[in-house]
């Protein structure tokens, strides 16, 4: 090659891809993030850590106060004494079943009982999921009904329990528990245990209220 002779001059354009250069596959789209179908379950970390601690915390007085109500109404259900003096037609005994506001708390503490230990695997869902309102709304209605129950079945309860200790001069009713002292006993120990059951409920109530309340 001369040296009068010009280089060949290669030109190479912009924005043009060479015919010799690998094809680029297509952008994917930007991936998005799937949508929750049920936001009602939908599971955060914003103030996650106060509700696990408060679900925490009603695990252990929903346990308390299934106890309180099993054995207010065991203690009730096996109340019955028979005094040691009797005639050839009559026995004095007296048992729970004889009185029927007694049988309505045995009653209701046997269904608030029950209701408390199904209601343990929705409480353990607030403590692996404490933003999900859903087991939160369905905990707070339902122990709504049992605070009306416990609290009705010990109130009338109560009510037998204040006749038993000091009768009526009015009705002409006499205390019996001047004779059936440890039936009287029994009797005023499962009242005061399932109101304890009523005050465990209602502090259960006022913690999903919060929770939903702070949602």
């Amino acid at each position: 090659m001369s040296t009068g002779e010009a280089a060949p001059s290669t030109a190479i354009t912009l924005g043009e891809p060479s015919a010799d250069a690998p094809a680029r596959a297509p952008a994917a789209p930007p991936a998005t993030a799937p949508k929750a179908r049920f936001a009602i379950f939908r599971r955060t970390k914003v103030g996650a850590g106060w509700k696990r601690g408060v679900a925490c915390f009603g695990f252990i007085l929903r346990i308390f106060a299934l106890a309180a109500a099993l054995t207010a109404a065991v203690v009730m259900g096996t109340t019955h004494e028979t005094l040691p003096f009797f005639t050839h037609y009559y026995q004095f005994h007296a048992e729970f079943s004889d009185l029927p506001a007694l049988v309505f708390f045995v009653v209701g503490n046997a269904i608030a009982a029950g209701y408390l230990l199904f209601s343990l695997p929705f409480s353990i869902i607030t403590i692996c999921f404490p933003q999900a309102i859903g087991p939160w709304l369905l905990l707070l209605i339902f122990d709504t009904v049992m605070v009306a129950l416990t609290t009705a079945a010990a109130s009338s309860a109560t009510a037998i329990v204040d006749l038993a200790h000091t009768g009526s001069e009015k009705a002409n009713w006499v205390a019996i528990c001047l004779r059936f002292g440890s039936f009287c006993q029994q009797i005023s120990g499962a009242v005061v245990v399932s109101f304890v059951a009523v005050v465990l409920l209602m502090v259960l109530v006022v913690m999903s209220a919060l929770a939903i309340r702070k949602h």
